[in-house]
């Protein structure tokens, strides 16, 4: 069955704009800083997206920023109403994600390939990438955007986010972390056997494709954005390789991965609100093609201090994969949530305690599966505890864990090189500590001994919270 989605990023910003989700600037803006600093303000303000119509230098091309930087246009992605509640948007994830699954629909004619520049033409310095924050390393042409590769001998496809810096015409360059799907490919195979390793960047696809490609799928990228939508994703075959991408995305970069060629990128404004990579030695990217569609749009994230698209949907996305993988193993979950405040290194489990040092279990479970390294925080709470309230979080936080024994700490756990508080040698090693908070009150305290916690909901008679609700705007108040 088909969900409502959007084929493209046009139609997904106009949705934006009907619902004051987004918003057109018409007059010129400039791409160096000016465009950064009004999307990274939009961000901080967990304002709407913008779309520049008149870029300086650029004309003929737009630009959208922070795209997906809300929970309100989240919910639009998913073709729901922007005021759906944060529940409802999971709910609805979870129940597409485990749904039919479809290969992808190949088709040609596509729109990402309308005009195809190869050769001399194919100058990726003709392309408005932003000068996104001040100190930046360079130009950044993959903010907003994935790289499609696959693996040397299997089928393997992955559609990953990878940071891409322009580094001249026919350049760029960034980091491939080893621990990453398309790293593993890169550090494992092409790069040890000196082979070249055939990329895509696809800039500015449709939501669901890019929402995919920030999600720890268990799937191929492709067949899971065909599930988010309920049908096959359309693609197309690229024009100098085997690859395929989105055929309604608005910009196709081809190219190879260089082995053993470096070039020095960043630093570079991170996901964590820090700038904590050095200038180093990174991966080359060695450009052959350029696809796009008439009149293409650009599009930017601004990576920083929250709220960013990075942000919300690798909370929003590996939340709910492992609270898909807690389920599998039987735990009595009632619900995970990642706060995207936290740069989703904070992640928080309700469950119904069944047996003591369960919240131990959660947390070996979730930091010892794939996706461990990005995150170093578990806090485990009660069933009574609503994971999305941040109020009832930090109240648990603070009330319920017991300085001492509710603190189990794991000095040497797996981390990137891009956490602020890691020393310079946890970073060059990958090592991050791990702790999990246990705010849960222990099984064997008689029932005379667990306190009562003094709530609305919890302390008052339900026909004497009924009899309040039914009359609240008539004692006076608003909401």
């Amino acid at each position: 069955m088909a969900y409502k989605y959007y084929k493209d990023n046009r139609a997904f910003i106009e949705a934006c704009v009907k619902t004051g989700d987004a918003v057109v600037i018409n007059e010129e803006v400039d791409w160096d800083l000016e465009m950064g600093a009004i999307v990274r303000r939009t961000c901080e303000k967990k304002g709407p997206a913008v779309l520049f119509k008149n870029i300086k230098d650029y004309p003929g091309f737009e630009c959208v920023g922070a795209p997906i930087a809300t929970y309100r246009r989240l919910a639009i992605a998913f073709g729901l109403d922007p005021d759906t509640p944060i529940p409802e948007i999971s709910k609805e994830y979870l129940r597409r994600t485990t749904g039919k699954s479809y290969p992808p629909k190949v088709i040609t004619n596509a729109p990402c390939q309308e005009v195809i520049l190869q050769g001399d033409d194919a100058n990726i310095l003709n392309l408005p990438a932003p000068m996104v924050h001040d100190g930046d390393g360079g130009r950044y042409i993959g903010t907003w955007q994935f790289v499609v590769a696959k693996d040397l001998d299997t089928p393997f496809i992955n559609w990953g986010m990878y940071r891409q810096m322009a580094f001249d015409e026919k350049t760029m360059a960034g980091p491939v972390l080893p621990f990453s799907d398309m790293g593993k490919m890169w550090h494992n195979k092409y790069q040890p056997k000196n082979i070249p390793m055939p990329f895509a960047v696809v800039v500015n696809p449709d939501p669901l494709s890019a929402i995919a490609s920030c999600a720890p799928a268990q799937i191929a990228e492709d067949e899971f954005t065909s599930q988010l939508m309920g049908e096959p994703v359309e693609i197309v075959k690229c024009v100098t390789c085997d690859l395929y991408v989105p055929a309604h995305a608005e910009i196709i970069i081809e190219g190879v991965l260089v082995p053993n060629v470096t070039i020095d990128e960043a630093p570079f404004g991170e996901y964590t609100g820090y700038r904590t990579s050095p200038r180093e030695p990174r991966t080359a990217y060695y450009v052959k093609a350029i696809t796009m569609r008439k009149q293409p749009i650009m599009a930017m994230s601004n990576m920083g201090v929250p709220t960013d698209e990075g942000q919300l949907l690798r909370s929003f996305s590996l939340g709910l994969e492992m609270d898909k993988m807690l389920r599998d193993q039987g735990i009595p979950i009632t619900g995970v949530h990642m706060l995207p405040e936290s740069t989703h290194h904070l992640t928080v489990v309700g469950v119904k305690p069944a047996y003591p040092n369960i919240a131990t279990q959660i947390g070996q479970l979730v930091f010892g599966s794939k996706l461990g390294p990005w995150f170093h925080m578990v806090v485990v709470v009660d069933e009574k505890t609503n994971i999305y309230d941040k109020d009832e979080l930090i109240h648990a936080l603070c009330t319920k864990c017991h300085p001492v024994n509710g603190i189990r700490v794991e000095p040497f756990g797996v981390g990137t090189p891009l956490n602020p508080f890691a020393t310079p040698a946890e970073r060059r090693l990958g090592v991050a500590g791990k702790v999990i908070f246990d705010c849960t009150f222990p099984l064997d305290w008689e029932a005379s001994d667990i306190p009562i916690k003094v709530s609305f909901d919890n302390v008052y008679p339900k026909d004497i919270q009924e009899k309040v609700l039914a009359k609240w705007k008539t004692y006076g108040f608003k909401e």
